[in-house]
């Protein structure tokens, strides 16, 4: 019961994506952040998921996508803003959140696709 995690956040590109995401969202809910570092409201919300990886950190990965690198994944994926928000869970999108959002939003829509534990 002891476990300590570092919550941090990672990062993925469109090589690593399937590993760093898709495939670790079938045992828990993955938010990839789609941003670039031009982006204003971008920087601002890092601190956000900063806090939201210290609160449910044990329940959900952080990955940050930056846009400016990996246009081929903002295209699959229609990120037409940033920020963005994906969610994540059984390899699929849940949930899509664009612009800066509270700490609370975030966890908000990250609870409504939490699949209920049997």
């Amino acid at each position: 019961m002891g476990t300590i995690s570092s919550h941090s956040i990672g990062s993925a590109t469109a090589a690593d994506f399937s590993n760093v995401v898709l495939a670790p969202s079938a045992s828990r809910l993955v938010l990839v952040d789609f941003w670039a570092a031009w982006c204003g409201p971008c920087k601002a919300l890092g601190p956000i998921l900063e806090e939201v990886a210290k609160t449910r950190g044990d329940q959900v990965s952080i990955v940050k996508v930056d846009t400016d690198t990996e246009s081929a994944l903002a295209v699959k994926y229609g990120i037409r803003a940033l920020p963005t928000m994906l969610i994540f869970r059984d390899g699929e999108v849940v949930d899509q959140l664009v612009g800066l959002r509270s700490a609370a939003d975030i966890v908000s829509s990250l609870d409504a696709v939490t699949p209920a534990s049997a």
